[in-house]
């Protein structure tokens, strides 16, 4: 069976092509491997592994391997993936060198619970100084952590895009900016052991995204709205529908993830995402047009003309001047891949 993403890993492979003969023959270590970005990059390093036969392997750290074999088998089962099982914060260092490691691992799947405010921020922080103490051990050149958007906190009401610039912070008051702080925690731990340690650290803050393995039962207005069309239900839109988002296809994502690893800059924050604003209502529009029933549309709240509107909308500047990266699909197209990703593979409800 042909894989069902195998036109967005050709595109991918495209725009990367310059970038697999640093890993060619090499070990590679990724933390969040089996997770919504995580299988993005496995599905491209496989790819390119066997399409440009770089006999690379990359190490899996899995707290499941038999949830992740059900949820991927082709991933799983490949012979240049090796699956480690462990827990983030106390896993096992493998006792071999390893060229790169990536940590992508967050606990997304607590952010809907107020009560584990502290269990985010300690999983994160623990999680991200104990994969450091890893890269340092194993001799790893290059260690990519993914960031988050999170780290500005809330978009001033007269700022369009967040710069890399801005120092602004999450409230250290509100037990909601765990995630957030957890973030600004591990960006600090890397400069630290940047500074001390002879690897580089890259960093992407990465924003919001569509595409293939996006869990559809999470919090995110995207994932409700997909799920809602997939379900012939609804679109509930949670607001008033005047919040804006912007969303970045994942082959896009990953693309700009390799990029950063392979060529980003020492301690230089990359803001990951698109920078083309829309409003969850017309978020909300754009998938029930994708499909052929049309789902309702309905808006818990009427919109206050005297209340700002929310964003959160990253510039991207700075990774287009240093590493001539730009969003290459469109929202619209976003949408019916993924839309058209989830039909093909028989999944209404992936997690």
């Amino acid at each position: 069976m042909r894989n069902p993403l195998a036109l967005d890993l050709d595109h991918i492979i495209l725009h990367t092509d310059n970038l697999w003969e640093q890993l060619r023959g090499k070990r590679i270590f990724i933390t969040g491997g089996t997770g919504f970005f995580g299988c993005w990059l496995l599905e491209s390093f496989v790819w390119a592994n066997e399409n440009l036969s770089l006999d690379s392997t990359i190490y899996v750290l899995t707290r499941n391997i038999q949830s992740f074999t059900k949820k991927a088998p082709h991933l799983a089962n490949n012979q240049a993936i090796k699956l480690h099982v462990g827990d983030i914060t106390s896993f096992v260092f493998p006792e071999l060198q390893f060229s790169y490691v990536i940590h992508a691992a967050t606990e997304v799947n607590l952010l809907s619970n107020r009560n584990s405010s502290l269990d985010i921020f300690n999983t994160i922080v623990e999680g991200t100084k104990h994969v450091l103490e890893f890269t340092k051990q194993c001799g790893a050149e290059k260690f990519l952590l993914t960031s988050s958007g999170a780290v500005y906190g809330k978009q001033p009401n007269d700022m369009t895009h967040i710069f890399e610039e801005y120092q602004g912070s999450p409230d250290l008051m509100s037990i909601q900016s765990a995630y957030g702080q957890g973030k600004r925690v591990s960006e600090f731990l890397c400069a630290g052991y940047a500074n001390i340690y002879d690897f580089e650290v890259k960093i992407a803050r990465c924003f919001a995204f569509i595409g293939a393995y996006l869990p559809l039962d999470s919090h995110l207005a995207i994932a409700s709205f997909i799920n809602a069309g997939l379900s012939k239900t609804p679109i509930n839109i949670q607001g008033d529908g005047t919040a804006y988002r912007s969303y970045l296809y994942m082959a896009d994502l990953t693309i700009w993830l390799w990029h950063i690893l392979f060529r980003g800059k020492n301690c230089c924050p990359y803001n990951v995402g698109s920078d083309q604003e829309i409003s969850i209502k017309n978020l909300a529009i754009l998938v029930s047009q994708a499909f052929k029933h049309k789902p309702e549309i309905h808006i818990a709240q009427k919109n206050d003309p005297a209340q700002p509107i929310e964003r959160y909308v990253p510039s991207i500047q700075r990774v287009f001047n240093s590493l001539q990266l730009k969003p290459t699909i469109s929202i619209e197209d976003a949408i019916n891949r993924s839309i058209n990703w989830y039909q093909q593979t028989g999944e209404s409800r992936y997690v």
